[in-house]
């Protein structure tokens, strides 16, 4: 049954549908880039609100400003907004159609549409789902990169702006012309200090071309931190036949785990959906959440990511399978990483790690390894080195975070253990894989990359420790490194 208005009453009795009236809803929030994570996480939450029969004026309007974003908003305005998300519980899967969407802004060069929807007074919120990688942050200073060339061609140009922070600026700019209340900007990446990382772009951004603006922006425009969490693979093949087995004919349907976790500051002067109502927690304490998951969670990921692909292993339940890189996991996760984690309000953290391992293993999900290597020169930075970088500060060891570290490095030369190829896998590929020949030969040239490893090439103690562990891998193999690590 393909996904329409029209047809929701005429789907299969086992797909859960809105409850609610779906002409009564209104826009409150514009979000940019609606992607999978996105229409599995905050799209879901307030599909789950409108149900209760509240919150009707805090209906999504999609947007983006990328050729892909264009296309997802032709397949979703197909489909009037809506798009199926099926939970892979080991149990039972099971499938509802989400229509918390009212519309999508048109893509277009210079961004006019998406600067006038935000614009509107009716639109309180503006939140983003754009990347890790897509927040134009330094990896050297760990801060806004005002040199970026995207940045640099927004600032000349800021009345047509490409980025989204161009864009909000913009529109800021309008509201504020307009006598119209700011919204606010709710950050939903998988970033570190998620709303300090937006606000420092958008002000770092108005600074270049309009200061007097920047300064505004600064003082009256909310950025709420926030920690999000649900596994969501990429949609392929499987996925779109997971969708049909469900009778739905759907152009854009999303798979993801059963569990989520939203948990944001309660920062909202233009005011909120009341998403208290539907699991999300609002706390002060966002920052010691987001160290726990980005740690723990993605950091997980990292670790079997690369061990895993360099075994030639498809999907993360399979890595977890393997009883050595479970236990490896197990080990880092134990005896590493959560000694220096802060605590968490409400939280066992030993708990909170078994849990991670659980859910890595589910076998329904079928996260790819592929998926979790993904964009290490990004990733690495926030999920593996600042543990590496905090347990050296307090004069720890860190012999499986290295490990896992020179792993990486093996990956990124481009085969497997068995030598079949690695497809380029990061949007930093070229660079990546000849740092990595060269490191074959002298490790050190791998941590030299001081947007990724900052000033560590210095510590001479990780230099060494970096250099023995990478020599071993390529000497032996890494399930004969992994071994030695165990024992």
């Amino acid at each position: 049954m393909k996904l329409s208005n029209e047809t929701l009453d005429l789907l299969p009795d086992d797909v859960a549908r809105p409850g609610y009236d779906r002409s009564d809803l209104s826009a409150g929030i514009v979000h940019i880039g609606c992607g999978n994570f996105h229409r599995a996480h905050q799209a879901v939450y307030l599909d789950d609100l409108f149900n209760l029969g509240i919150g009707h004026d805090w209906a999504l309007l999609g947007a983006g400003v990328r050729a892909g974003d264009a296309k997802m908003g032709e397949a979703l305005m197909a489909q009037d907004g809506m798009s199926s998300v099926i939970e892979l519980d080991p149990s039972a899967k099971s499938a509802r159609v989400i229509g918390a969407m009212t519309g999508f802004v048109p893509v277009a060069s210079g961004n006019a549409p998406l600067i006038a929807a935000m614009s509107d007074p009716g639109i309180r919120i503006v939140s983003l789902t754009v990347t890790e990688g897509g927040y134009f942050i330094d990896p050297e200073t760990g801060t806004f990169s005002p040199t970026h060339p995207d940045i640099a061609a927004d600032a000349a140009n800021p009345d047509a702006p490409e980025t989204a922070f161009g864009a909000m600026i913009a529109a800021l700019k309008a509201r504020r012309a307009a006598d119209v209340a700011p919204f606010t900007v709710m950050c939903c990446d998988n970033v570190p200090h998620n709303g300090h990382v937006t606000r420092d772009a958008v002000v770092g951004l108005a600074q270049l071309s309009d200061p007097e603006l920047a300064g505004w922006i600064k003082s009256n425009v909310a950025f709420p931190n926030s920690m999000v969490d649900r596994i969501t693979p990429a949609t392929g093949p499987r996925e779109r036949a997971l969708a049909e087995s469900f009778g739905l004919e759907d152009a854009a349907p999303v798979t993801c785990e059963p569990f989520r976790q939203w948990v944001m500051e309660d920062h909202f002067p233009a005011g909120r959906p009341a998403l208290e109502k539907v699991g999300v927690t609002f706390t002060e304490a966002v920052d010691r959440f987001e160290t726990m998951k980005i740690r723990i969670l993605n950091g997980g990921h990292a670790i079997i990511a690369y061990a895993g692909g360099l075994r030639d292993i498809e999907f993360a339940h399979e890595a977890m399978a393997d009883p050595q890189i479970r236990a490896y996991l197990d080990k880092i996760e134990t005896s590493e990483i959560l000694p220096i984690i802060p605590p968490v309000p409400d939280t066992d953290l030993s708990a909170y790690k078994q849990l991670i391992l659980e859910r890595f293993s589910n076998p329904e999900v079928a996260d790819t390894i592929r998926r979790l290597c993904f964009d290490g020169f990004n990733r690495q930075p926030k999920f593996i080195i600042t543990s590496i970088r905090d347990r050296l500060t307090r004069g720890l060891g860190c012999d499986g975070l290295v490990l896992a570290s020179a792993l990486w490095c093996r990956y990124c030369y481009g085969t497997t253990e068995t030598g079949a190829e690695i497809a380029a896998n990061d949007p930093n590929w070229d660079r990546l894989v000849a740092q990595s020949k060269a490191a074959k030969t002298r490790p050190a040239a791998w941590l030299e990359m001081s947007e990724i490893y900052g000033d560590l090439s210095k510590n001479d103690a990780l230099v060494a420790q970096f250099t023995k562990t990478l020599k071993d891998v390529w000497a032996r193999g890494s399930q004969a490194v992994i071994t030695d690590y165990l024992k």
